[in-house]
């Protein structure tokens, strides 16, 4: 028997609803998810929670045969300013290879010897690939020296998701964020911002 295609329009316009109500719930629960994530990104980024600590972590950025790139050697500088104010005895640095004969760590370790930092008060991690990494290499610095406090440095940008994988961890952490002065662009800040809501994002999807 042949049903008239006017008897499949009522079943089908519920069906057409239930759709249009499920984008709609997930559009707006995605939106609100992002807003907040960038709030927690800003407030991260503006605060600067630098205090005493058993030590100063400072996580990688690019490295150019040997040299820090200007991020890197920004955040190094920072770091270097608050141990030379006492905040911390001990600098980690972070970061594995950026090319076949240096690592990001590595090339963070020599910066801050060459600017007055003992060998004993450096600890160079130089086998991390990404953030997530480095906060688990960090984490197992920490039980094996004693590490109760850590102040991390990093772009303000970058701090709340390193904050959120530290806490993880079991970390206690607080962030102090390297000056940008003029160094990058509106643009490479909006990018910048697009990439750790999805990173932060992805992250919790997995840990769930």
């Amino acid at each position: 028997m042949i049903v008239p295609e006017t008897n499949l329009r009522p079943a089908a316009a519920p069906l057409r609803k239930l759709v249009r109500s499920l984008l709609i719930t997930a559009l707006v629960g995605g939106l609100g998810w992002g807003i907040w994530v960038y709030s927690q990104i800003r407030y991260f980024a503006n605060r600067d929670d630098a205090r005493s600590a058993d030590a100063i972590a400072v996580f990688g950025a690019a490295e150019y045969d040997g040299r820090p790139s200007p991020v890197l050697r920004a955040r190094l500088a920072h770091a270097l300013s608050l141990y030379r104010k006492g905040i911390a005895p001990l600098v980690v640095t972070l970061g594995g290879p950026g090319d076949n004969n240096h690592s990001e760590g590595g090339v963070g370790h020599d910066y801050l010897l060459a600017h007055g930092i003992p060998e004993s008060q450096i600890i160079a991690e130089t086998q991390s690939m990404n953030t997530e990494e480095s906060a688990r290499r960090l984490a197992l610095i920490a039980r094996a020296n004693h590490l109760q406090r850590i102040v991390i440095v990093s772009d303000g940008t970058h701090l709340f998701r390193i904050h959120a994988l530290c806490s993880a961890e079991g970390l206690d952490v607080y962030g102090s964020p390297r000056a940008t002065g003029r160094s990058i662009t509106h643009w490479q800040e909006m990018q910048r911002l697009f990439h750790e809501i999805i990173s932060y994002t992805a992250w919790r999807i997995r840990l769930h």
